[in-house]
């Protein structure tokens, strides 16, 4: 009988596609994911559901757009009835874990300001309140000295290792044992104390924490020691380890701060490569003129040239830190004996615009940057394509990863296994559907953005609720996306028909889960 194959899947924040070494990146050095690469297959054209963190990540644990699953945008919750693949896995016997960044609830404590307009009606919502423990990743939860056992299985995971936010004061069950490890943790997480630079980028600050108590190292550590403890279990694994970087805030530890220099990095596509800028982009560039930042500290913005370099250089140092756990995690797990009965997998949640048009972070914009993330598969026990071209998405990772676990999916999943992908030339998918949902009223938008996008080889295809506007680029001729033809008339017929895709895809956003009970 054929042993069931182990999965190690190991997720960044916020990393674009073209930032490794083995996607052509000239200066950012990563030669342990590199080596993944050398021993699987490479995606060149993998795409998110939704270019924002806990909808796509969401997406990613149920294969079901936002619209279905629930997790529409950042501070709504996976609703505790939704199944997973994980779910699958552990009921056929997998020992499951999540260790690092999960945020399939919320983790920050702010509140959203009611909407006023809700508070005299006898009921608020659609939906009758879901009962369940939906605060599992708040700080409240990790303000004790002893690790907080959060309610398992969460969401099919049987163990579970928590870094809630961002950057050096990542909270969860990181921030219990940087509290128990360090003995001036007060002092080493006041920002009175950070270090001195000579950045002015904004939320770029040079942390005293050092690089072996920085959560990136702490997740390999807590993966490495899950790793060693499934040496002699007889059932397969499925590992999920998430590192919080290179999300902003810029701050690599210790040498990874000064490992690149602003002077590597050429920010070669600025705002004014655009011909036609979108009212969006227009906003982020009249902000700018008038010497405003960001809306919110996790908006995008448009920087100067120095600035953008600055940015540039820190997150390739917070990758290559990421690159050195991923040598040891691998190292690891070489030395538990089960490295050739392991699949790796190495994905993002979503892109960073990162220089493009000047802008950095994320928004509603979905330019390629924040939709096109890295997807490496290594499988030690089957022989792969070195690099396809299949158009996939993160929709498509858990039936990918059921199929190759031998597990049927459940009814209502809409991802598709791209494993036949990974043996020869064989077609995917014709063209991506993807959305965007925004919790607030940003980016010029009210009210908050609805976005619904297609991306097929030639097109790329995006309509904004209730705009006049929309955005049309031929992608074979301009892949950079830098003129708009939604206007232009000799582009009428494509609009059309790219417009008759769209509804298709529109329409099958209809839960197909469950099925009837009756016939009527």
């Amino acid at each position: 009988m054929t042993k069931s194959p182990n999965f190690l899947f190991i997720m960044t924040d916020q990393h674009r596609s073209d930032w490794l070494g083995c996607t052509g990146h000239p200066v950012v050095k990563t030669p342990n994911i590199d080596a993944l690469a050398a021993a699987g297959t490479v995606f060149d054209d993998f795409h998110v559901a939704s270019p924002i963190c806990m909808p796509n990540r969401a997406s990613f644990m149920t294969g079901r757009m936002p619209s279905l699953h629930g997790l529409r945008h950042n501070g709504c919750t996976l609703p505790l009835r939704a199944n997973t693949f994980v779910d699958v896995l552990a009921t056929a016997g997998y020992r499951t874990a999540t260790i690092g960044k999960s945020h399939l609830q919320p983790f920050f404590d702010g509140r959203p300001p009611r909407a006023q307009d809700l508070e005299n009606r006898p009921i608020a919502e659609a939906w009758k309140p879901e009962h369940g423990s939906f605060e599992e990743e708040q700080p409240e939860r990790f303000a004790g000295p002893e690790d907080y056992d959060v309610k398992v299985p969460y969401y099919g995971y049987q163990h579970v290792d928590l870094a809630t936010g961002h950057g050096d004061r990542c909270g969860g069950h990181y921030q219990q044992w940087f509290r128990r490890t360090c003995p001036d943790w007060q002092a080493m997480s006041d920002p009175k104390n950070e270090l001195e630079h000579s950045y002015t980028c904004p939320q770029a600050y040079r942390t005293p924490i050092p690089e072996e108590l920085y959560p990136t190292h702490w997740i390999a550590d807590r993966a490495i020691d899950y790793l060693h403890a499934q040496a002699d279990q007889p059932d397969p694994f499925f590992t999920f380890v998430s590192f919080p970087d290179p999300h902003h805030p810029f701050n690599p530890p210790g040498k990874y701060w000064d490992m690149y220099s602003p002077d590597d990095f050429d920010p070669d596509l600025p705002f004014e490569a655009h011909q036609n800028p979108s009212p969006p982009m227009q906003f982020i560039n009249d902000r700018f003129e008038k010497g405003l930042g960001p809306e919110i500290p996790q908006s995008a913005f448009r920087a100067t040239r120095q600035h953008l370099r600055e940015a540039m250089a820190l997150t390739a140092g917070m990758i290559t830190m990421i690159d050195d756990q991923v040598g040891r995690i691998v190292a690891a797990l070489k030395e538990t004996g089960h490295y050739d009965n392991t699949i790796i997998v190495f994905n993002s949640d979503h892109g960073d615009y990162l220089g493009d048009f000047d802008m950095l972070l994320k928004g509603a914009l979905p330019l390629r940057s924040v939709t096109q993330v890295p997807l490496i598969w290594s499988d030690p026990s089957h022989e792969t394509v070195a690099r396809t071209a299949a158009l996939a998405s993160t929709l498509d990772l858990s039936a990918s990863i059921l199929d190759r676990a031998g597990l049927a999916p459940y009814h209502g999943i809409q991802g598709k296994s791209f494993l036949p992908s990974l043996t020869s030339d064989t077609p995917h998918r014709d063209d991506l559907f993807m959305e965007y949902n925004d919790g607030g009223s940003r980016l010029g938008f009210q009210p908050p953005a609805r976005v619904r996008s297609l991306r097929n080889k030639d097109w790329r295809f995006t309509t904004y609720l209730g705009q006049a506007w929309g955005e049309l680029y031929a992608l074979a001729s301009d892949p950079r996306e830098t003129r708009n033809l939604w206007d232009d008339p000799a582009y009428a017929s494509v609009k059309a028909e790219l417009s008759l895709r769209m509804i298709d895809h529109l329409t099958a956003q209809m839960d197909e889960s469950p099925r009837a009970v009756r016939r009527a």
